[in-house]
């Protein structure tokens, strides 16, 4: 099988030549276009989620020998959380090699948090089953980079991590508000908008809506430095 252009240039920005182009391309392909003869990501998700556990959980025990099960532990759920995983496909494009059926594709699928975190694990499964663990923990401390050294910043959710930010200087909590819901019942699409009472908002879309509120709360967190 030959990948197209778009999945060639995925597998450029990737850093891993596939001996068996099919584990990408059923990589990217989501379960709205799936059918006979075409497999979509949601096993290979379920197998990746499990090896970028894995990766690192590793990578944080070498990186902090001293550290107890108490700090390991949220520093774990920021580098493997959804939110985190769309970021790196963020950063490798992926959104743009995802395979949509027509409904994702009218409500912003290419962008949905979910999506592109459940692609990214699935992209992490096909490079293991394609060569080996060594060849998906490679991929996953190159992507992950300097999250993994600075995940101390990133360990509490954002929402809290806001929160703390608004009360260390006299402010009530911050507000979020359901500003727009789009898309068939069975893939809605919420956007939130995220108020300070100083006046500073951030908007974010996502499939749900504890999603969507942490999606602009780091939005708006990043925003403020």
């Amino acid at each position: 099988m030959k990948l197209s252009a778009e999945l060639l240039a995925l597998q450029e920005r990737l850093g891993h030549a596939f001996a068996d182009p099919r584990l990408l391309r059923r990589a990217v392909t989501h379960s709205s276009m799936s059918g006979p003869g075409r497999e979509d990501n949601q096993r290979l998700e379920f197998l990746g989620d499990r090896v970028l556990g894995l990766v690192m959980a590793e990578a944080l025990l070498r990186a902090d020998r001293k550290a107890a099960e108490g700090q390991l532990a949220p520093r774990f759920n920021a580098l493997v959380r959804k939110e985190t995983c769309a970021d790196v496909a963020r950063d490798v494009g992926l959104g743009e090699a995802l395979k949509l059926g027509r409904s994702e594709q009218m409500t912003g699928g290419r962008r949905k948090v979910a999506l592109l975190g459940d692609a990214m694990e699935a992209v992490i499964a096909a490079v293991y089953l394609d060569a080996g663990f060594d060849a998906a923990q490679d991929l996953v401390l190159r992507l992950w980079g300097d999250r993994i050294e600075a995940v101390d910043d990133d360990a509490k959710d954002a929402k809290t991590s806001l929160q703390e930010w608004a009360q260390a200087r006299g402010m009530p909590p911050p507000a979020y508000v359901l500003t727009g819901r789009e898309g068939p019942d069975h893939a809605p699409v919420f956007t939130i908008e995220v108020q300070l009472p100083s006046g500073e908002t951030e908007t974010a879309s996502a499939s749900s809506k504890r999603q969507a509120e942490q999606v602009a709360a780091k939005a708006l967190l990043d925003r403020l430095g």
